[in-house]
């Protein structure tokens, strides 16, 4: 046996692998989008996810995937482990695909011209001049991933080549000779020999590829195979199902077990029905036939179709093992555990999920964030310590979701290969903090609540006349941040800044009322301070919401990413019709209310006109500038 001939089985095997993985992985990059609304959309129909597990597995070249990302999918909620059923099955039946796409081995190099561009040595550099073209010129959008998806498939039929050549050299030593008839006289050694190789390899596909790489030898026979394909779905499924089992949710373990049941009886209807049919002669032609990339490439989809047929009724039972096999733990859940748990790292090879779950993450933190601003704004007008106990433990959820997010987003980023996955991504990073920041700007002004009630110190009933007026302007802020963010609406991001140039106008104004009032001894100098600690609250709400609106602007036009400051500056000075326009609505609509809620605003007023107050000019009511922070305008 030649060494140099070893080293290039290994090198080939070393090639196919990694080609089936850039492959599978720019598959997957490529089509998440498609890949997320069919996986989660699957109904109650069993044979629907059947089709669904067939054709996205053929798709993305592995059933691990498939079957791990239908995990996530039930963990997150997204799917039922009755609705996963029929994709697993699907999923096993899926992965023959591959082996009919290299069943190619098989095409006769003397044939005719067009059928030698099928042939692997041919497919091989075409695919591969293809691919680099692709990546070095980007075409279109999607050129780089398409690309890599050429080269993937040009180094798997290339080290395929690689092996090939390699088997059929070392095949003349006798070594090979003496493996595959005790593979042939033993079927048990043939399974144990199957198992090891698809669990060592993580690919049930990969491994019915060596396998078929070998019968280029002309040494297996079926009666030495059959067995070694029936190990490889053991083999597979156990390395699927510790993939599903680690850090996840019982639900999501059950997948996998569901997974190893099923294999476990294919492999024993295999082997029975195969033996049976055996000693009742029907199996004569073929038991001691050399065997060939094509033949075993159909042995593998007619055992995966014929046993998903069979065992298709068993689903139900399989569903009520699994529950016995992993049961529940009781486990105290926080409010938000269900949006939590969708921050799967199951989801890292499928962006499109992982994005999806970032997102309604996020979602579910600007929610509890602006619910607590609300219940903070009424605890000034009546303190109620049970209301502020509500905010304070809201805002423990808060955080938590928060920081579980943030560091999913941190392990996520490495998986990104696509431009736009990455944009999303940073847009998310950014608002993330802004949203969490909403959460503690109710906590302050629920804190300094607490401190007038503490106190015995109230507000005059025109100061908090005067801040409902700004608690309404910052309401409609918040309700164009929501619909910013969650339709990607740059048309609201836009209605933000004037609402937030008008909020700050609305404080200087509020601010030099106040300040006439304290003159005239209608506040006292506690109630001084508090309402200007609550004036700083405020102005930096609207802060964030105009960060969160620059993020979102950033995201629809990448354009502005390095001078983003630059451009809502210059809408401030009255460089935009739409901004002056906006502005000067909002400014009449709030201040004819601020207006009417100051009787006395005629002898002697802080509250300016629209022909007093030119859009152009910001005024921030001479508050203390917030330390700057990433994203922050």
């Amino acid at each position: 046996m030649d060494v140099f001939h070893v080293i290039t089985l290994f090198g080939g095997l070393a090639m196919f692998l990694y080609g089936m993985r850039l492959m599978g992985d720019s598959l997957k990059e490529n089509s998440s989008g498609t890949l997320k609304r069919a996986m989660s959309k699957v109904t109650n129909n069993p044979f629907k996810a059947f089709v669904l597990g067939v054709l996205v597995t053929a798709l993305i070249q592995s059933s691990t995937a498939t079957i791990v990302i239908t995990a996530g999918l039930v963990g997150a909620g997204i799917l039922t482990l009755h609705q996963s059923l029929g994709v697993i099955i699907g999923a096993n039946v899926g992965t023959t695909v591959t082996g009919q796409i290299i069943r190619l081995l098989d095409i006769d190099s003397s044939g005719t011209s067009i059928l030698r561009f099928f042939q692997p040595s041919t497919l091989a550099p075409i695919a591969l001049i293809i691919g680099i073209i692709l990546i070095m010129t980007g075409f279109f959008k999607n050129a780089r991933s398409i690309g890599n998806i050429a080269i993937g498939f040009g180094i798997l039929f290339s080290g395929l080549v690689n092996m090939t050549g390699a088997v059929k050299s070392l095949s003349d030593s006798g070594v090979f000779n003496n493996l595959f008839a005790r593979l042939g006289d033993n079927p048990f050694l043939g399974y144990v020999t199957g198992a090891g190789v698809a669990f060592t390899l993580q690919s049930s596909s990969a491994a019915i590829g060596i396998l078929q790489a070998f019968s280029q030898t002309g040494l297996l026979s079926f009666k030495s195979i059959y067995s070694v394909i029936v190990g490889i779905y053991l083999g597979d499924c156990v390395t699927t199902a510790i993939v599903c089992s680690i850090g996840a949710k019982a639900e999501a373990r059950r997948v996998g077990i569901v997974n190893i049941l099923f294999n476990l009886s294919k492999t024993v209807l295999v082997l029975v029905v195969v033996t049976v049919i055996h000693k009742i002669g029907l199996l004569d032609g073929l038991w001691d036939r050399t065997v060939n990339s094509g033949i075993i490439a159909n042995t593998n989809t007619i055992f995966n179709l014929g046993c998903a047929l069979a065992l298709f009724p068993m689903l139900a039972v399989y569903e009520k093992l699994s529950r016995k096999i992993v049961r529940d733990k009781p486990a105290k859940a926080g409010k938000y555990k269900s949006v939590v748990d969708g921050l799967n790292p199951f989801f890292f090879n499928t962006p499109a999920l992982a994005l999806q779950s970032c997102y309604k993450t996020l979602l579910a933190i600007f929610s509890a964030a602006r619910t607590n601003i609300e219940k903070s704004f009424d605890l000034i007008r009546k303190y109620d310590p049970a209301v502020h106990k509500e905010i304070l433990k809201e805002e423990d959820e808060i955080d938590r979701m928060t920081d579980v997010l943030s560091k999913y987003m941190v392990s996520f980023l490495p998986h990104l290969q696509i431009e736009n996955h990455v944009a999303i991504l940073n847009q998310y990073y950014k608002v993330a903090s802004e949203f969490e920041r909403l959460g503690d700007h109710a906590v302050n002004i629920a804190g300094f609540a607490e401190s007038l009630k503490k106190n015995n110190t109230v507000f005059s009933a025109k100061a908090l006349s005067e801040l409902s007026v700004l608690e309404s302007a910052l309401g409609q802020i918040l309700d164009e941040t929501q619909q910013t963010f969650s339709k990607r609406d740059i048309d609201a991001a836009a209605r933000i800044e004037p609402l937030a140039h008008v909020s700050g106008e609305l404080i200087t104004a509020l601010k030099k009322n106040h300040l006439r009032r304290m003159s005239t001894g209608e506040c006292n100098a506690y109630a001084d301070t508090t309402f200007s600690d609550l004036l700083v609250e405020f102005h930096r709400i609207g802060d964030v919401c105009s960060n969160v609106g620059i993020a979102t602007v950033v995201r629809v036009r990448p354009e502005l990413a390095d001078h983003e400051h630059l451009y809502f500056e210059q809408l401030h000075t009255g460089g935009d019709e739409g901004f002056d326009a906006a502005y000067k609505r909002a400014h009449q609509r709030y201040f004819a209310l601020l207006n009417s809620e100051t009787p006395d605003a005629g002898e002697e007023t802080a509250v300016e006109s629209p022909e007093e107050k030119p859009a152009q000019e910001k005024t921030d009511g001479d508050l203390p500038k917030q330390d700057a922070q990433p994203g922050e305008s």
